[in-house]
């Protein structure tokens, strides 16, 4: 399927039942929009704080965690909030997602511009890699490439 870039809010978004975001192997979410995914999913965080403490998330990674009415898939991109995000993290972290979700019989996932903004990439080759990835999938990752504060997007 391909990649969707929209404009809106990927937190306020109805229907959108699978969320991902890029986090450091650390054990922080202390910043953007991880403080959401804290805040909002407080078993989860948990769960990856000590993941990280044990050793058990790291570049590339992919911790996958469901809750009542939604999964969240937490991207290892960076070491940890001080460093840049890696593309190669990236790239293996949203790879293995896709091939998660198919198996989870999962359609579609929102995430927001991983590895850009605190990450500290340039923006276009990360969009570029989450374009190829999801042209090789069934699953549609919808891009929330540009925040706008409680909007959301016709879902397809």
């Amino acid at each position: 399927m391909p990649t969707l870039f929209v404009k809106g809010d990927l937190l306020r978004q109805d229907g959108l039942h699978a969320l991902a975001h890029g986090c450091n192997c650390a054990g922080a979410m202390g910043k953007g929009i991880a403080v959401e995914f804290r805040a909002r999913f407080p078993e989860m965080y948990a769960e990856y704080k000590q993941r990280c403490t044990d050793g058990r998330f790291n570049l590339g990674d992919v911790f996958t965690w469901t809750g009542a009415d939604v999964t969240v898939f937490n991207l290892g991109t960076q070491r940890t909030w001080r460093t840049k995000a890696d593309l190669q993290a990236i790239e293996k972290a949203v790879s293995t997602m896709v091939q998660q979700a198919e198996a989870m019989g999962i359609g579609m996932i929102g995430l927001p511009r991983i590895g850009a903004g605190l990450g500290g990439l340039p923006w276009e080759p990360v969009r570029e890699l989450l374009a190829r990835i999801g042209e090789a999938t069934r699953v549609t990752l919808i891009v929330f490439e540009e925040y706008v504060p409680g909007v959301g997007v016709t879902l397809p």
